[in-house]
């Protein structure tokens, strides 16, 4: 339905691939945020060549976006659904940081994280968080609070090396599919040629290209171009 409201998800991964799902390593928001921030990064190189006096700075690379999310966690009774509790609001931010903020035990650094909403697809990592608690019950315990995290994007190795190569018809490409679309018309949108349809739903495991869902989402790998003689 379209109408209806679907909740902020956090999904924690033990490995950059995003194959291994950390047991109870999701998070929904309580409530959706009001707006989210992307903070993009240039590098660039200002040494002057020798011989030249072109003095302008040299692009060299950009870096992975950062994202920027508060999060609001409430048990005072104002929202419905989320009763108060004696403890507060403890259980819920524990279960948050379980997922964020954890090291993964075996490469001890924070886990790799999806963040989905809407249009909103983040792959990163937490860089840093602050939580402050602003309303107490009597006996001490925090029953609201809001956490402000920020998010180091990345890519993986292989989506970093097509994406340095400037050849975007190469990169890994993610599509929701819309309504009206077929494969072959979401392949030529990618790489310029509806042949690869075939490709894309054999990776997809795709038992018949011809049954997509609308909100569906589809990876559109790097592909190796050949050319029909």
């Amino acid at each position: 339905m379209n109408g209806e409201l679907k909740k902020l998800s956090i999904v924690a991964y033990s490995d950059p691939q995003f194959d291994n799902k950390v047991a109870d390593g999701e998070f929904n928001t309580l409530l959706n945020p009001e707006k989210y921030t992307f903070k993009y990064k240039i590098e660039s190189n200002n040494d002057q060549a020798s011989g030249t006096s072109d003095l302008s700075p040299k692009f060299n690379k950009k870096l992975p976006e950062d994202l920027e999310l508060e999060f609001v966690f409430d048990r005072s009774g104002v929202i419905q659904g989320f009763e108060a509790t004696e403890d507060g609001i403890i259980d819920d931010i524990e279960k948050f940081k379980k997922v964020i903020l954890d090291y993964n035990g075996d490469e001890h650094k924070p886990n790799y994280l999806i963040i989905s909403w809407g249009s909103l697809l983040f792959k990163g990592s937490l860089m840093e968080m602050s939580i402050e608690f602003k309303l107490f019950k009597p006996n001490g315990a925090p029953i609201r609070a809001i956490a402000k995290a920020k998010f180091q994007g990345f890519v993986e190795d292989d989506l970093r090396v097509a994406m340095e190569n400037n050849k975007s018809p190469d990169l890994t490409h993610l599509r929701t599919v819309m309504d009206g679309d077929t494969l072959p018309l979401m392949a030529h949108r990618v790489y310029g040629d509806s042949k690869y349809y075939l490709e894309v739903a054999k990776v997809n495991n795709l038992t018949s290209f011809r049954k997509l869902h609308v909100g569906d989402q589809l990876f559109f790998p790097p592909i190796e171009k050949t050319t029909t003689k």
